[in-house]
C-alpha cells in the first residue's frame, strides 16, 4: 500500500513477474500504464497460496479514465484514504461511486484508513470510516503502511473472501468477511503488547 492517497488497489489476473512493474502500457496483457504500480502478493488462505494482483493508482485524479478499465476485470478493490486529509476521505464517495458503475457486480469492496499510525495529526475520526463503510455495505479497518499494522489482515481477508466464493457449495454458508476482519482485529489487539 502506498502511502499517497486515496488508493484504488486492484486485484485480478496477469501476466506478471514477482516484484513491481512500471512497465508503460503497450496492450491488455500488459499490467501497468503510466505510473501505475504493479505488484503480486502471495497469501496463505487455509494452506492454499493465493496469488493477489495488486494495481496501485494511487487514486490520481490523471489515471481516472484508466482505473475505469481495470475495475471491469477486478475481483476485489482496496479503497485507501489518509486518515490525515479530509480531501483523500471526501474522494471515496466519487471513488464508490465509479466503482459501482464500472466494476462487477460481485466485486469485494474493503475500504481502508490509511496512517493511523499519525493519531496526532487525524483529521477524520475511524468513526466516519465505518459510517462510510456501513452507507456502503463494506468492511472498514484503519491501516498504517508504515508500521504495517492490518495491512496483511487486509490481503488475507480479501484473498479468503475470493477463495471461499471459488471453492463454496450452494448449501455451504458465505464467508463473513465483516465478522472475519472483527474477529482478528480483537484477536490481534488482545495481545499486541505481549
Amino acid at each position: 500500500m502506498s502511502r499517497r492517497e486515496p488508493s484504488a488497489v486492484a486485484n485480478g489476473a496477469c501476466p506478471a513477474e514477482e516484484g513491481r512493474s512500471r512497465a508503460p502500457h503497450r496492450s491488455r496483457s500488459t499490467c501497468c500504464s503510466h505510473d501505475i504500480t504493479c505488484k503480486n502478493k502471495m497469501v496463505t488462505v487455509d494452506g492454499v497460496r493465493v496469488k493477489l494482483q495488486i494495481w496501485d493508482t494511487a487514486g490520481q485524479e490523471r489515471f481516472r479514465s484508466v482505473t475505469h478499465a481495470y475495475y471491469r476485470d477486478a475481483q476485489a478493490l482496496l479503497l485507501l484514504y489518509d486518515i490525515t486529509s479530509k480531501s483523500s476521505f471526501d474522494n471515496i464517495r466519487a471513488w464508490l461511486t465509479e466503482i459501482h458503475e464500472y466494476a462487477q457486480k460481485d466485486v469485494v469492496i474493503m475500504l481502508l484508513g490509511n496512517k493511523a499510525d499519525v493519531n496526532n495529526e487525524r483529521v477524520i475520526k475511524a468513526e466516519d470510516g465505518e459510517t462510510l463503510a456501513r452507507e456502503y455495505g463494506v468492511p472498514f479497518m484503519e491501516t498504517s503502511a508504515k508500521t504495517g499494522m492490518n495491512v496483511e489482515l487486509a490481503f488475507l481477508a480479501i484473498a479468503k473472501e475470493l477463495k471461499h466464493r471459488a471453492v463454496r457449495q450452494p448449501d455451504e454458508p458465505r464467508f463473513q468477511i465483516h465478522e472475519y476482519i472483527e474477529s482478528q482485529k480483537k484477536r490481534t489487539s488482545c495481545c499486541a503488547f505481549i
